[in-house]
This record gives structure tokens, sequence and C-alpha cells, in this order.
């Protein structure tokens, strides 16, 4: 298993003025601290509209910035939405190529339909069309990639016969994935063919059935792309301190954040019945009926032993991955910069986790480790 960072570039209130730019410059320096502790890559989201949870409304513009300040860590969409009303498959297709040569070749793409009213709405897309927006986007881009010219006669979209321009350098095309939250979803992705980014999937033990909906469909899979990516993802908070308490007092809050606002997030839909959204109708049922979100202490350390959380200290933070690894995950994705998480605290979780937890389970990470001692032997 590898290992990931996840940003939704993300800030609770109260907020205070400059605090944009503070997460943005900050998510770099833990990005960059990520990069040398040989981290396979990091993630981040499309979001419109979702004032504190999500300020990552251009990830191309960031990935950019990332692509010439580090030298190995992958960049992974997730995800690009693929909606017209959003963005045309031709420019997603240019933007993840250009970004393909300026990186030497480390984009990851990661597409989605987008799961809030908020943004949907915004943008005026039909929530009931946003699937078949998607499947046809995803399809026809890397036929833009790997095509010398490219048409198209959809239902969504049109185009006569034109030259894509430019082509991504890791050929043919990058690695393919979607955004995974809906267990119909998992399959969807199986039978096309590409990775299975799973957000939203906060214990493991549910990893296990989703997983094998996934590698039931793509065994018999008919791929989108020229290859077949035959990878899942799961995400989860992430906070390593040097002892489980301060990992607990660090991390109460910030979850307790994300449960609240994910439920805000998905309310709208529990107010009407929207086709393609039936999953996140009952998702937001039972996050109101919940009433309370905040977490005791005492919860917390039950979530931190059932695996639904990844926090503690090394020790602890080690045995939630393994349970990740054991459900069958590729890729875990760590949400670090949560709520309010001061900076600092979020370097000392990607260092932790760096040098005492990914060389016991990551193979990049032991290789990038060989390959530092054997160059500081060197010198």
């Amino acid at each position: 298993m590898e290992f990931a960072l996840q940003y939704e570039i993300q800030r609770s209130r109260p907020h205070y003025p400059g605090f944009m730019y503070d997460i943005y410059h900050q998510a770099t320096e833990q990005v960059k601290l990520a990069d040398r502790l040989g981290y396979h890559s990091v993630w981040t989201v499309e979001h419109h509209f979702l004032s504190e949870w999500s300020y990552s409304s251009a990830p191309e513009v960031w990935y950019g910035a990332l692509s010439q300040v580090t030298s190995r860590i992958r960049l992974g969409h997730g995800i690009c939405l693929l909606p017209i009303p959003f963005n045309h498959p031709v420019r997603v297709a240019e933007r993840i190529a250009v970004l393909d040569i300026m990186s030497n070749g480390r984009v990851e793409f990661g597409s989605g339909r987008s799961i809030t009213e908020q943004e949907l709405g915004g943008f005026q897309v039909n929530p009931e069309d946003s699937r078949a927006m998607w499947e046809e986007a995803v399809a026809a881009i890397p036929k833009m990639w790997m095509n010398e010219t490219f048409s198209h006669d959809g239902k969504f979209f049109k185009m006569p016969e034109r030259e894509v321009i430019p082509k991504p350098i890791q050929k043919p095309h990058p690695p393919m994935w979607v955004a995974a939250t809906q267990p119909s979803t998992w399959e969807i992705a199986g039978q096309k063919g590409i990775g299975a980014l799973g957000f939203g999937i906060s214990e493991p033990g549910m990893l296990d059935k989703l997983i094998a909906i996934y590698k039931k469909a793509i065994s018999t899979c008919e791929p989108v792309g020229a290859f077949v990516n035959d990878r899942t993802a799961a995400a989860t908070v992430c906070v390593c301190a040097p002892t489980r308490e301060e990992a607990k007092l660090i991390a109460k809050d910030a979850i307790d954040f994300t449960t609240r606002k994910a439920a805000e997030l998905f309310t709208p839909f529990a107010k009407q019945e929207v086709k393609g959204y039936e999953y996140y109708k009952k998702m937001a049922e039972q996050a109101v009926a919940i009433g309370d979100y905040r977490l005791s202490l005492a919860d917390l350390d039950k979530r931190i032993e059932a695996g639904a959380v990844m926090v503690g200290d090394p020790e602890d933070c080690l045995k939630v991955a393994k349970i990740y690894e054991s459900a069958g995950v590729d890729l875990i994705l760590m949400l670090v910069q949560v709520g309010a998480i001061p900076h600092e605290k979020v370097m000392q979780t990607i260092d932790l986790i760096g040098k005492h937890v990914m060389p016991k389970l990551s193979a990049s990470s032991k290789a990038y480790q060989e390959e530092s001692a054997a160059a500081a032997g060197a010198r």
C-alpha cells in the first residue's frame, strides 16, 4: 500500500484576514515535505461555493505551481468535475496534458460529477444528467490524448474534427480514476477499467464489500482508456503526534467539523428526490438524525481502535494503516489539513507518518529511503 495526501484546501471558522493565502502556501510547504519523504502522491478536489469546506476551485493552477517545487510526488486530480457546464472536455484534456508536461509525467487523472446541490445548482447542471455527462466526457478525453485528431457528435457536446494539443508525455495517457462514494460508482469504476477513489468512507470494514464489487466488475471491464487502472484508494482523517493524547486533542475539533459540515452539504438532498442522488439523500437524513456531531474523547478512542480515523501516535497510525491494507486498499489518502489544525501540526503528521509508518508498508518509501541513504553515503 502507498501513502498520499488528500486536500480540500480547507479552513473552518473563525476566519481572519489573509487565511486563504495562508492555507494555500502552507499546503504547498506540506506537499514539499511529503515529496522529500517519498509519499506516492498528493490529491486535491475541485469544489465551488463551499465556504469553510473547500477553497480549491482551481486545482490545476495550484498543481502548476507544485509541479515546479517538487520532483517525485505524483499530482492527482481528486477530482476534476466533468459535467460540461463545469468544464468542457477539451479544456480538461488540454490542462491535464500541460500539467503532465510541466511535471515530467507525474499526473493521475481523477474525475467525477459533483455531489452537492450548491455546485450543481450554481452551474445550472441538472443532477439527473450529471452521470451521463461524466460518462460521455470520460470516454472522450483519452481519445483526445491518443489520437492525432478528434471529433465528437454526442448528446452533451459536439465538435468538428480538431487536433487537441498538446498531448501528455505519459503514454498512452495518465492513469484514470473516478470519485467513488456510493456503491454503484465503485461498480461503474470497475466496468470502465479505472481506479476508484473512495471518498466519504470512514471505516475500513465498509471497504471490503465495496472493493469486492469493484474487483468483480473490473474482471470483465471494457476500459474507456487504453489500459486498465486496477487500483483502489480510500480517504481518512489523519493526525499523528508523539502521543495519542496530543493527537486526540489536535484531531477532535477537526473531526467534529467534518461531520457537521458534511451534514450541511448534503442536507439539500434530504429535502427532495433526485434521480441518481438517492444515496446522498439517505446520508443526509442519517447525518441530520444524529443531531449533536461532537465526539467525546472516549468516542474518539473507539473510532481509533476501529480504524475509522488514523489518529494517534505512530504505532496507532500503523495499526489503522494495516486495517486499510488488509481491506485491499492500494493507496491511503490522508486528510491532514482539516478544520483549523495548525500548519505546524500538519507538518508533524506528515513527518511522523513518513518516517515511522510508511517505511513499514510502502514499497516506494523503502526504495526512496534506500536511495537517500546511498546518496548520503556517497557524499
